[in-house]
């Protein structure tokens, strides 16, 4: 038996294979400490845990309409309106089973076969494989480190042709953390409008900002923008809701009903009771929220700081998300026990054997990094960059 072409080509995600790596480890007893985590390390606040449990009581365990319920479809449409003043319709919300979910579904529905669709790099790891699911071709745009790994629009120009059809934007990033501010998400809007190309943009890490930052929805640039942009989020990483699997997306009418009816033969529809959990997660207070964002930043100055006192590599400071780019590059051709380093899977193979479980950057377009989340505690953290200078030293 042979599986599609579709299928097969698919690269399998280095950051699971990190982890089962470190899972291993553990598991025969060994000391890890997992920089590799991509969810919050708190568990979802009481209130959306008992409204679940209410929701189960009450009985709502049957099918739900398959874009969502539509009392949480509301709440999202209020939510962008106020946090953003971007309106949208019932009819333009789509809920789904996770933000990932709701991007393979917005490319699923726009990228036909041969479309190129341009990814700023670094880039979420999963970005090119659906694109490659949905028969397009990823164009990568670098990210300069010296613009804390943001795109410039007249790069993005250049990398425009006629075939190319979307733009995925991820603000905050992951891996980076960067943060676009207003004026260059409007550059960039500038040069989508200019071209007639469609963005697709990640906004699930938009509660996860730091120091002042704003985040600022790229379908607010203008009225062309908000009708050629699908906006996905969803309450994983805000509300430390990983499990429950609900992410949305908003997009122009005729782009959310044929997202519609496709759910509809390949879902039903997200999960009843974790839509009612996102209902109470959006309906309640925001104190526990800030409270893990505190805490964020706080892992997040202390790790700046230390990661500066290391020698021989550095960092960008994040402006949001929980992740930080390690870069290593400065210890590539250099030897650690004999074997030379000559990338980021060589140092994220080497950590494993000091006890550190990292993701090498090639997974994510750069191998000149490791990526490494501040989602643990602070004491895994100190033991965690203690390990890395030891490893370090011994390379030097």
């Amino acid at each position: 038996m042979s599986v599609t072409k579709r299928i097969a080509s698919i690269s399998p995600s280095l950051t699971l294979a990190i982890t089962a790596k470190a899972k291993a480890m553990k598991a025969e007893g060994k000391s890890v400490i997992g920089f590799g985590a991509g969810e919050p390390d708190f568990n979802t606040p009481q209130h959306i845990i008992d409204a679940a449990k209410a929701a189960l009581d009450a009985g709502c365990t049957k099918y739900t309409p398959s874009s969502g319920l539509p009392q949480l479809r509301d709440k999202i449409a209020e939510k962008f309106e106020k946090e953003q003043g971007l309106h949208y319709e019932r009819a333009q919300i789509i809920v789904s089973s996770g933000a990932k979910h709701s991007i393979f579904n917005a490319m699923f529905a726009l990228i036909e076969k041969g479309d190129e669709v341009i990814i700023p790099a670094p880039y979420w790891l999963t970005y090119p494989e659906l694109v490659k699911v949905c028969g397009g071709v990823s164009v990568f745009v670098e990210g300069h480190k010296e613009n804390h790994f943001k795109i410039d629009p007249a790069d993005l120009k250049k990398a425009i042709t006629p075939k190319t059809k979307m733009l995925v934007f991820n603000s905050p990033s992951n891996p980076t953390g960067a943060v676009y501010t207003e004026a260059e998400i409007r550059a960039i809007a500038k040069v989508c409008e200019e071209a007639g190309v469609w963005v697709l943009s990640d906004e699930i890490y938009s509660k996860l900002i730091y120091d002042g930052v704003q985040h600022f929805s790229i379908a607010r640039a203008s009225e062309w923008m908000k009708e050629h942009t699908v906006v996905v989020d969803g309450v994983s990483k805000t509300y430390a809701m990983t499990g429950w699997r609900i992410g949305w997306l908003a997009a122009p009418k005729e782009v959310a009903k044929a997202i519609d009816s496709f759910q509809s033969h390949a879902t039903s529809n997200p999960a009843s009771v974790s839509q009612y959990a996102a209902l109470a997660a959006l309906e309640g207070s925001e104190e526990e929220l800030v409270k893990m964002r505190e805490i964020f930043n706080d892992r997040r100055k202390f790790m700046i700081e230390r990661i500066g006192r290391i020698g021989g590599v550095g960092c960008i400071v994040p402006d949001g998300a929980f992740y930080i780019m390690l870069i290593v590059n400065k210890l590539y051709g250099k030897r650690y026990r004999g074997r030379k380093i000559e990338g980021s899977l060589d140092v994220a193979d080497m950590l494993l054997e000091k006890g550190v479980a990292v993701v090498p950057g090639i997974a994510f377009g750069d191998d000149e990094c490791v990526r490494l989340s501040y989602a643990i505690s602070k004491e895994d953290i100190a033991e965690g960059l203690k390990r890395i200078e030891e490893f370090v030293k011994e390379v030097f």
